[in-house]
C-alpha cells in the first residue's frame, strides 16, 4: 500500500492554543496533527495501548517538514489530516494539513518510526498496521 485516503479529525481552537498575539502557537500544529494520527489509529482498531501490550511496539517523531500558510485564531472550528504516503520498513510517513474552511493554515510530511518497547530500537511495522490503515478513511 503506497497511500491512503487522508483521515480528517475535528479540532476547535482554545485560549491555551494560542499566543500573545490572539492565533494559534506555531507549536500547537504538531499537537493537533499528533491528534490525528491518534485518531486515525484509534480508528483502525489499532490504539496505542494496544501495540504496546499485543506487539511490544510504540511509534515515535523521527522528522517534519512543515509550512505556516495562514494564522489560525480563537474558536476556529479545524480539521486535521492524516495521510499516509509512504510506506518504510520501520517507518510511515504521513502528510497532513490543518484546514480552516478551504484555507490551509499549515501543512507538514511527518515521518514516525516503530519502536521495540524493550530495546528502543527500530522495528518493522508490524503487518496489522498494514492492514488497519487499508480500511480507515
Amino acid at each position: 500500500m503506497e497511500s491512503m485516503e487522508a483521515f480528517w479529525w475535528p479540532v476547535r481552537v482554545y485560549y491555551e492554543d494560542t499566543d500573545a498575539g490572539g492565533v494559534v502557537y506555531y507549536a500547537n500544529y504538531l499537537r493537533f496533527m499528533e491528534r490525528a494520527r491518534t485518531e486515525l489509529l484509534r480508528a483502525s482498531g489499532a490504539e496505542h495501548e494496544m501495540l504496546r501490550e499485543r506487539d511490544g511496539v510504540l511509534f515515535v517523531v523521527k522528522h517534519v517538514d512543515i509550512d505556516y500558510r495562514s494564522p489560525g485564531r480563537l474558536d476556529d472550528e479545524l480539521r486535521v489530516s492524516a495521510e499516509v504516503v509512504a510506506w518504510g520498513r520501520t517507518s510511515i510517513t504521513f502528510r497532513q494539513q490543518v484546514m480552516r474552511g478551504d484555507t490551509c493554515l499549515a501543512e507538514a510530511r511527518i515521518v514516525v518510526v516503530c519502536l521495540d518497547i524493550a530495546r528502543f530500537r527500530p522495528h518493522p511495522v508490524p503487518p496489522s498496521i498494514h492492514e488497519a490503515f487499508q480500511h480507515v478513511s
